[in-house]
């Protein structure tokens, strides 16, 4: 595309020619007040705040329908530009409840900003403020507050042109207008609660965060959502140690701006009152140390009975990291037969993938297993079949996705289970050591989504004093068993596992930035 030159306020800015001029001042890092925009929506217009004084036109004009073009000097800081701006929020209070200390919005919400930045200090008008639905129960996940809506119908658009469900509606003309529902039809798709995000005050409201907390006090944390193989970016907000909410990052190789209803309510898991927090040796709790050795002393006692008779199922919720030193100690262990148990659902054409797990695909390029199902079958097979008498399970996937009377003969045929689980599922009854699992909101690492692109995740939870994690416990085991000195961290691993000839060795874990990079081999 041809490259233009624009100058805004002395600054000379390139990009290419059509490009809408609000989105070029944006990606200057320039500070652009709007309402009605949005990078991945049809363009509106109708906020009018976005208005710039553009050379040769007489008139102001609103920077986000007008294109780009060689040449074209603007002017942002503008006494007239500035007068407008504080039209269109005194405009906008008109009708605007003044309920800021009781708005979930308040903190983050663009109306209060701006009427901070812009506004009048008092307002011109003594009619009372028309009178709305309040707290509208219009979906399963969601909440509607007709008086807070400033009509910018970023909601109207996204629920057209990406859910492509056509929920929501802008109803009646001029000062009557009201954003609602049809009657024969709720806010209840996949998609939902991205309206929340997109909307700029607090008109719509999510119900899981409704009135839970004040956004101030919330930690964000970059990470990636760990439901499915799409590998969506996220923060999380985080206080006291507990997940509040999931929100989308933007990044338009993985998930643009959104997330999935199903993603961001997953994550009450990491801070469930069920969740195993201690591991487990013949029935009873015990200490980390205790559980070491009393696995490797099991480990040990199976493999000079039995030699290469242990099987091994690896979980696609692990890192890359953790699973290349699981790899490591399975090799000094002998283990032959390696599955992977992949929990599925219904996907989508827009982000939800088949696989719910973000690291089925890392689990693949790292060459631990292999067929069409991952080796699964095989694997039952021979536990089935006496060939495989010993297993190490990580994960509880291989529940869900093996029939409960088929799981149990398996469980009893084996002599030696030991498991790594978020929790102490009475299945395990026979394990001689149940090891607690890490999440993903508690490590540090990196997931490779179904296309093939590695992405960070950061720990925003802190573990339980004397907390040993995933990849920590696989090396006490490998220097247990082989006598060796390893030590894990990123760094270490992240060495062997890109000089060992696999997919990993094109990617430098240094240059993996907030949006990831694609492997060599995504695509083939």
């Amino acid at each position: 595309m041809k490259i233009v030159k624009v100058t805004v306020d002395g600054r000379t800015l390139e990009a290419p020619e059509g490009t809408p001029l609000l989105q070029v001042m944006l990606d200057a890092g320039m500070d652009i007040p709007h309402y009605c925009y949005h990078p991945k929506l049809s363009i509106e217009g109708s906020c009018r705040f976005c208005q710039v004084r553009i050379e040769g036109i007489p008139k102001l004009q609103i920077s986000c329908n007008t294109p780009v073009r060689d040449g074209m000097v603007v002017k942002s800081d503008d006494p007239e530009v500035h007068l407008v701006r504080r039209g269109v929020v005194e405009l906008l209070l008109l009708n605007h409840p003044l309920d800021c200390p009781i708005c979930d919005k308040a903190g983050e919400c663009w109306l209060q900003n701006y009427a901070m930045r812009f506004g009048n200090r008092e307002g011109h008008t003594i009619d009372p403020r028309r009178k709305r639905g309040k707290r509208l129960d219009i979906g399963d996940r969601m909440l509607l507050d007709q008086e807070r809506c400033i009509l910018c119908r970023r909601c109207v658009r996204f629920c057209n042109e990406v859910s492509k469900t056509g929920e929501l509606h802008v109803f009646e003309l001029g000062e009557h207008s009201k954003l609602d529902i049809y009657d024969d039809q709720r806010l209840d798709n996949d998609y939902s609660m991205n309206t929340a995000d997109i909307c700029p005050v607090g008109a719509l409201e999510t119900k899981d965060f409704h009135h839970k907390i004040r956004v101030w006090f919330l930690q964000e944390t970059a990470t990636v959502c760990p439901t499915c193989a799409n590998g969506c970016n996220a923060m999380l907000s985080v206080y006291k140690n507990r997940i509040w909410r999931m929100t989308p990052r933007r990044n338009d190789e993985v998930n643009e701006t959104w997330l999935c209803d199903w993603g961001r309510l997953n994550i009450g898991y990491p801070t469930d009152s069920g969740r195993l927090r201690v591991p487990i040796v013949d029935g009873a709790a015990a200490t980390w140390n205790q559980a070491l050795d009393r696995a490797t002393q099991a480990l040990t006692d199976f493999t000079q009975q039995h030699g290469a008779a242990l099987g091994a199922v690896v979980s696609p919720h692990l890192t890359n990291e953790e699973n290349f030193r699981f790899g490591e100690l399975l090799k000094a262990l002998q283990v032959k037969q390696v599955a992977m148990a992949v929990q599925r659902w219904k996907p989508d054409d827009l982000l939800i993938k088949a696989e719910k797990a973000a690291n089925a695909r890392g689990v693949r390029e790292l060459k631990l297993v292999s067929g069409a199902d991952d080796g699964l079958e095989q694997l039952l097979g021979a536990i089935e079949s006496g060939a495989i008498k010993g297993l190490y399970l990580c994960g509880d996937d291989l529940l869900k996705v093996t029939p409960p009377d088929r799981l149990e003969g398996i469980f009893s045929k084996l002599e030696l289970l030991i498991v790594q689980s978020l929790t102490n599922d009475p299945r395990y009854a026979h394990a001689k050591v149940i090891f607690p699992t890490t999440t993903f909101a508690e490590k540090e690492g990196t997931f490779t989504n179904h296309a093939g692109r590695v992405q960070r995740i950061t720990k925003a939870l802190d573990t339980p004093a004397g907390w040993i994690g995933d990849g920590e416990l696989f090396t006490h085991l490998l220097n247990a068993v082989t006598a060796s000195g390893e030590t894990y961290s990123i760094a270490n691993v992240w060495d062997r596992m890109s000089s060992d000839g696999a997919a990993f060795a094109a990617v430098q874990f240094d240059n993996i930035g907030p949006h990831g990079v694609p492997l060599a081999a995504a695509g083939k």
